[in-house]
């Protein structure tokens, strides 16, 4: 069996790591270089960097933090926000990324998908999708949360696969910094149906949460911010953890 995987992810705006709840309410969280440093040292598996507002303000990543960042880590690093087009990934990745992560602009236009898998390899696009439950189901919702769509969870993490994507991000809005477990029957569901590994991400907040995201979630990795940034959960602590509750992960 494949070792699950422990992510931290780094939230940027306006050039800082922040974190919030349910998407709003953000607060600093630190230097995202030695964020991302402190986390490689410590045994993470891979690193995320998201650039939360990039499409929001319409704009491009920070390409020179994502070269500061990859200088200082060694291990596999996802870079997204911002990314519209092939020359936005060329750019990422000779800036130090080794997948790119996109959001908005692939339910924009869903062919960038086909486009990076075939250009970069599938191993290259990890489709992030920021989801929330409904009345009407788990939606999918652009421009980091801000703006509902008519795709369902389920049917655009399918058409995402069949375009190429190597791996599903999903993040329940729902669940976002409010530190009470992941969306597990979501993400079971998700890995039921999908041929790629499935990333789950909100929702953190105890040793326990990563548990069940594993056992009842399906999940082949975990991804989490404030629990890490502030303090609360080391990775260290969390693979002991984990490895003493029979779930496979990496120790150093």
């Amino acid at each position: 069996m494949l070792a699950k995987r422990i992510i931290p992810c780094l939230d940027i705006k306006d050039g800082q790591t922040v974190k919030g709840t349910n998407f709003v309410d953000l607060r600093q969280a630190g230097d995202s270089v030695e964020l991302g440093k402190h986390y490689s040292d410590e045994g993470a598996d891979e690193l995320v960097f998201l650039d939360i507002t990039a499409s929001h303000e319409k704009r491009k990543t920070f390409v020179n933090l994502v070269q500061r960042v990859a200088a200082n880590i060694n291990i596999p690093f996802t870079v997204g926000g911002g990314i519209n087009e092939l020359a936005d990934v060329e750019r990422l990745l000779q800036a130090g990324a080794d997948k790119v992560s996109v959001n908005s602009a692939a339910i924009r236009c869903p062919q960038l998908i086909d486009d990076i898998a075939s250009h970069f390899g599938s191993q290259v696009c990890v489709v992030a999708i920021d989801a929330q439950e409904t009345p009407d189901g788990w939606m999918c919702y652009l421009n980091g949360g801000r703006i509902r769509t008519d795709k369902s969870l389920f049917d655009w993490a399918k058409e995402a696969c069949d375009r190429g994507a190597g791996e599903i991000l999903f993040t329940s809005m729902n669940h976002d910094g409010v530190k009470t477990g992941y969306a597990n029957d979501a993400l079971a569901r998700l890995a039921d149906m999908l041929p790629v590994p499935v990333i789950a991400s909100g929702g953190a907040g105890t040793p326990e949460h990563f548990k069940d995201a594993f056992i009842k979630g399906k999940a082949d990795a975990a991804l989490a911010a404030s629990v890490f940034h502030f303090g609360e959960i080391t990775i260290s602590e969390l693979k002991q953890y984990l490895c003493r509750h029979n779930i496979n992960v990496r120790l150093r």
